[in-house]
């Protein structure tokens, strides 16, 4: 029996993977009774990941620590078979700032590395430490201060947590490092921008976390003090490495201490998904994120998702759903997608789609369905390509004749 996979990442702030998935294969099933539909959210590294990884059967552990100011957060990681996915945002992350209000001089990955020792503790020999969307640009100070290591400046005080205190940093103590020579871990980052300069973190990340243009020097002497007294202290120069500004230099830290290796983030997931092994039998695939624009062309889920469909299942067709599209016809094509289906396309205010965003996807899921899974086969007749302008359609037009998937 053949059967549309439905495969798409969060919207963000919106619907997480699953919700999206769900509401999707909703429509679809309401357009085209009897249809078979198989769920599968995805994520590229980032936030997210930990979800979609539990709804692919991994165990969900939570515990608390601390998050970017110190104070105490709930945290998550997944963990299955010895390997364990751990998102930095879950313990550091924007939406752990108490109140929302950034803190960019003091915010601290502290949290991070207890979430690295629990998952060890918990019997991870693989760690997938995912990058990105963090509040901190402490260099993976804090975390690294989580796994015993000890920060003094040159009167022999230990150092605050934070960025900006990485200036006055003297020596770096790491005959307490946690040793984790036993567990392989993985960086799962798209970002390749080195710890400093102008394409570094404070340069570049800083002021999305809230940092004052008078503040990304600050923290980009912090950094490069950091830099300075790690690479004397380990004999590595890893500061121009791709990925060691990501996620406010959380990167460099993985690199240099941890030894960690790098991964494109949402190749590493769909292969920890054991999204190629739900391919046969597929006759569509269905993936999408909150904006389908230029940045989903490096490395995000949607392109991602057709990507691996292209090299396990050529011939099956991949379209997308969105909030937002801003991506032409010719550049969905070249990364794969058959056809875009973008929710403000049928809303235009923004403000609704985002209220009534899963009413809105089922909608969007019987336009699709209408296109690609009635007669004759849209894979001959090339229905559906490029479509990121369809008008709002009545329930019978969303609807029309679908063959089932049986």
């Amino acid at each position: 029996m053949s059967f549309v996979l439905v495969a798409p990442d969060k919207f963000k702030g919106t619907l997480t993977a699953a919700q999206v998935a769900a509401h999707v294969a909703a429509g679809l099933e309401q357009a085209c009774p009897g249809l078979s539909c198989v769920q599968l959210p995805v994520a590229d590294g980032g936030d997210g990941s930990v979800d979609a990884a539990q709804a692919a059967g991994y165990r969900r552990v939570e515990l608390s620590v601390g998050g970017p100011t110190g104070q105490p957060v709930t945290a998550a990681f997944a963990i299955r078979e010895g390997t364990a996915i751990i998102e930095s945002a879950q313990a550091c992350g924007l939406s752990k700032l108490p109140g929302g209000a950034a803190a960019p001089l003091t915010a601290s990955s502290y949290g991070l590395g207890e979430l690295i020792l629990a998952a060890v503790r918990t019997g991870a020999k693989r760690i997938v430490l995912g990058l990105g969307g963090v509040a901190t640009t402490d260099g993976g100070a804090g975390m690294v201060t989580a796994l015993g290591a000890r920060l003094f400046d040159a009167s022999g005080a230990e150092l605050p947590p934070g960025g900006a205190a990485l200036s006055r940093l003297d020596r770096i103590d790491v005959s307490g490092l946690a040793d984790l020579t036993g567990t392989e871990i993985t960086l799962a980052t798209d970002v390749d921008n080195p710890l400093l300069g102008d394409t570094g973190a404070a340069a570049v990340y800083a002021p999305q976390k809230g940092a004052a243009p008078n503040e990304v020097p600050v923290l980009e002497a912090g950094l490069r003090r950091w830099a300075d007294v790690t690479e004397d202290a380990l004999g590595r120069f890893l500061r121009e490495e791709p990925g060691a500004g990501a996620a406010g230099g959380l990167g460099f830290a993985a690199l240099a201490f941890l030894r960690a290796g790098t991964r494109p983030g949402i190749e590493l997931m769909l292969e920890l998904l054991s999204f190629a092994g739900q391919l046969p039998g597929a006759r569509l695939v269905i993936t999408g994120e909150g904006a389908l624009d230029a940045q989903s062309l490096h490395g995000k889920a949607p392109v991602g998702v057709a990507r691996a469909v292209a090299a396990s299942a050529p011939g099956v067709p991949v379209v997308a759903v969105a909030g937002v599209c801003s991506l032409t016809p010719d550049q969905l094509r070249s990364a794969g997608i058959s056809g875009a289906y973008a929710m403000a396309a049928i809303e235009p205010d923004l403000g609704r789609c985002r209220a009534e965003a899963g009413p809105l996807l089922e909608e969007l899921a019987g336009l699709l369905a209408r296109d690609w899974l009635s007669a004759p086969d849209p894979a001959s007749s090339g229905a559906g390509e490029g479509d990121v302008t369809r008008r709002r359609a009545s329930p019978s037009r969303a609807a029309g004749t679908c063959r089932g998937g049986r």
